[in-house]
């Protein structure tokens, strides 16, 4: 029998340095804090608050407290258009801190530059101070369009966020810079527009591999005066997602070669380790960093807080903590209350809704005029739902959010007083990303992060010195993965014939890839260059996000009215029939999930539960890469298949998670072609372990568990990115093994990353799960909110021994 524990992000594809981790007081339009600033209480009087009481007192395992700091002035650079001063000047902006200075200085040598500085360091004014600048010079050029600029972020929202703070600043500047959004939110009427008299275009990495690379003959004007790419948030860019971003920033300087520019690439992003190699390989051009933060900043009072117990026993009989999701939402309408601005980060789309809906019946308890300042805010919501929140949160209407990591990246918030981190987001970077929205004008912040009934969680709320004295993680991606590499060849032979001397420019695994397009006759080669031969339009085959295919359509059966969309890989374990749904507060039932035409049918409804799926997934090996030996096992790197279905979904009570029953699913599988980690024992190492045959399945089914909720602790992911299967006798390895794989196709470096770690993150794991209270086994220690098996069977004294027997094997070197 195999126990399995497949990602998210699996779903998406189962179908066809070191910066300081701290909060800053600037953001883009104001080095300083403005006169008429509101006031909010101090972030220790806000704690004290939401603490008074024995039992809530108990819940802080921790409290870091990150001093303010005092910011550091630099000269203008000599480059910067004297109007372009004064316009920033205006702002109420008299210097720029050194950092900023630097970063414009480098641009304006034309050297690509990423500054890696922290939140609200004023990371959008270094860049926007040269390419504000250089866009003035242009549009006095005699002749042409002048100069232009091409901004990049990973959300809408963050685009739509820009361009507000870029019109704002630029206004004394006149019709000289015309900002102006491209993206799939952009009405078809404005888009031409757009095209012939933007100069500074913001879009997204989709809308520039779907829309403006395939029509470049459309924009050739735009690509031939552009000077400026920027990249805001680049850390975002990571994984098989990264990988594809690189590619489409490869083809972007292909394109623009043909139109005789070179741009130059300017980076932001708070929160990257080694900023400058991973800008480097995401651009493909060197980058210049900078990584000393000149700002100020406000104290920083960050909090980690562990639920109660509860009288429950969940699966197998294990004790139960309350709900991550159940304390945010407490604390969201303490905040509120106490008229504290705050936002509460959440994992999934979900728990927005239901932190929501939560504080929303709390609030009304105690004013009736309260519940209506509290929202969601999440992906899949309609676009103009989406600007409506945005609004009312930068208008101050709304006091509380329950957001997804749609707001995480760069949407400037300023005058949040807290934010409630519901579970650790999978990465230290997010973490800070996150903890980093509080505090941006200037204020001292509060960051409460709540742990979830989970082993990575419960290890870092007792084990501070992991969150605190470790640097944020390595940014992790390749480019160079054939399975995102192939369709980005097409997709350029498409825009333009593929020769010999784009080899370099698209990685050393060209060469390899080319004949098998060939083959598959997706390209053709016609003398001396490669063609696209179909009819079809070629970026359609990369899914850069990884969505699985075109997201399903979440419709009212009774009305016909569209609420949403969902991703298609995760339509399976979210909207399959029975599936409960929320959206804007309230509560739908799925009762059909059409596959076919991308369509699940909902039905409004009420009831007391939510739904969670289960799955089955069986794993053979392709082949191996890489093998170590560790006493008796092996420790292996290489490339596997994973085969996956949905076959149930239970019925959790609201709040307590507990169970109240099984439903069977009839959904068809998936597979995936990835990497993976994976380590063998032999019989005689059990027997040195003491674990008898009878409790082998649960002590290896547990030790996966732990490995993967451990894993982000070393590599750059979400334990929802990857995912895992444990198998008493694998019939390719035929010994007892467990397997950690990514969720992506082809890969995203993540098992690569915990096999160079391995020694390292099997240790951790095993404290983990041997400092945990719980006599068998717990959802703190061995239990997985996502298993497909129940969480049955586990051992955890069966778990901890193996795991120290396998760790006796580990080479000294790795130790």
């Amino acid at each position: 029998m195999a126990f399995n524990h497949l990602p998210a992000g699996a779903h998406d594809a189962l179908s066809a340095l070191s910066v300081s981790p701290v909060t800053h007081s600037v953001s883009m339009a104001s080095n300083q804090l403005p006169p008429d600033a509101r006031v909010p209480p101090s972030p220790r009087t806000v704690l004290n608050r939401l603490t008074r009481g024995a039992t809530r007192a108990t819940r802080i395992t921790h409290t870091e407290h990150l001093p303010p700091r005092i910011g550091r002035h630099a000269d203008w650079p000599a480059r910067i258009r004297p109007e372009v001063i004064d316009a920033i000047q205006a702002t109420g902006i008299e210097h720029l801190w050194a950092h900023q200075a630097r970063t414009s200085e480098h641009a304006l040598d034309g050297e690509s530059v990423v500054v890696a500085t922290g939140t609200a360091s004023g990371k959008s004014l270094a860049y926007l101070a040269p390419v504000l600048s250089t866009l003035l010079d242009g549009s006095e050029a005699p002749n042409g369009r002048g100069a232009t600029a091409l901004y990049l972020a990973p959300t809408k929202a963050l685009a739509a966020d820009q361009r507000r703070a870029v019109r704002a600043l630029a206004a004394p500047l006149g019709t000289a810079i015309r900002a102006a959004v491209y993206d799939g939110d952009t009405p078809m009427e404005e888009r031409e527009w757009v095209r012939q008299y933007g100069n500074y275009v913001l879009t997204n990495p989709d809308m520039l591999h779907t829309g403006i690379l395939p029509a470049h003959a459309r924009w050739s004007s735009f690509l031939r005066a552009l000077r400026y790419v920027v990249i805001d948030e680049c850390h975002a860019y990571r994984g098989v997602f990264g990988s594809h971003v690189a590619q489409v920033i490869r083809r972007l300087r292909r394109v623009c070669a043909r139109y005789g520019s070179e741009p130059v690439f300017l980076l932001a992003s708070a929160t990257a380790a080694e900023p400058g190699t991973a800008a480097t390989r995401l651009t493909g051009v060197p980058v210049v960093e900078i990584t000393e933060d000149t700002s100020p900043r406000g104290e920083l009072v960050f909090a980690l807080w562990e639920p109660p117990l509860t009288e429950l026993h969940g699966e197998q009989g294990a004790p139960v903590r309350r709900t991550a999701t159940a304390e945010a939402a407490d604390l969201l309408t303490d905040l509120v209350v106490q008229d504290v601005r705050s936002v509460a980060f959440v994992r999934s789309r979900r728990a927005a809704e239901l932190i929501a809906v939560i504080a929303q019946e709390h609030l009304a308890d105690v004013d009736r005029s309260l519940p209506s300042r509290v929202a969601a805010y999440r992906g899949g919501y309609l676009p103009e739902e989406r600007r409506a929140l945005e609004g009312a949160l930068h208008s101050g209407e709304l006091l509380g959010l329950a957001a997804t990591t749609a707001l995480e990246l760069g949407v400037d918030v300023s005058g949040l007083d807290a934010v409630v981190i519901a579970g650790y987001p999978g990465t230290r970077a997010s973490l800070w990303q996150q903890a980093g929205r509080a505090g941006r004008s200037g204020q001292g912040a509060l960051a409460v992060l709540v742990a979830r009934d989970d082993p990575l969680d419960t290890y870092l709320v007792h084990h501070p010195e992991a969150l605190f004295s470790q640097p944020v993680e390595t940014t992790v991606l390749d480019p160079d993965n054939p399975y995102v590499l192939a369709p980005h060849l097409c997709a350029a032979a498409a825009e333009l014939p593929l020769v010999e001397d784009d080899f370099a420019l698209f990685g050393p695994a060209v060469a390899d890839v080319l004949p098998q397009l060939e083959a598959r006759k997706l390209l053709r080669r016609r003398a001396r260059a490669w063609y696209w031969t179909r009819r079809e339009r070629a970026a359609d085959l990369a899914d850069i996000r990884g969505r699985g295919g075109a997201p399903v359509q979440v419709v009212e059966s009774a009305t016909g009215r569209l609420l949403g969309t969902v991703d298609a890989g995760a339509a399976h374990t979210t909207v399959h029939e029975g599936a409960v749904h929320l959206h804007q507060g309230r509560t739908y039932l799925v009762e059909h999930l059409d596959l076919e035409d991308d369509v699940a049918l909902v039905q409004e409804a009420n009831p007391p539960y939510s739904t969670t799926a289960r799955d089955t997934t069986a794993i053979s090996i392709l082949e191996t890469d890489t093998e170590i030996p560790w006493g008796d096992s092996r420790l292996c790197f290489g490339s596997v298949e994973v085969t996956n279905q949905v076959v149930s979904f239970l019925r959790r009570k609201l709040i307590t998670g507990e169970v109240l029953g099984e439903t069977k699913l009839d959904l068809p599988p998936r597979t995936l072609r990835t990497r993976a980690v994976w380590w063998t024992v032999t019989e005689d190492q059990l027997d040195a372990a003491r674990v008898n045959p009878e409790q082998l399945g649960g002590a290896l089914h547990a030790a996966e568990h732990a490995s993967i909720g451990m894993l982000p602790l070393f590599a750059t992911c979400d334990r929802w990115d990857i995912g895992g299967v444990s198998i008493p006798l694998h019939p390719d390895t035929l010994l007892p093994t467990v397997f950690v794989y990514d969720g992506h196709p082809g890969g995203a470096g993540f098992a690569e990353r915990a096999f160079h770690t391995a020694a390292e993150w099997l240790s951790a794991t095993r404290r983990a799960i041997a400092s945990c209270e719980c006599e068998a086994g717990c959802p703190s220690c061995i239990q997985s909110p996502k298993c497909g098996n129940g969480n049955d069977p586990l051992h955890k004294r069966g778990a901890i021994r193996l795991l120290g027997e396998l760790l006796k094997g580990a080479p000294v070197s790795g130790r």
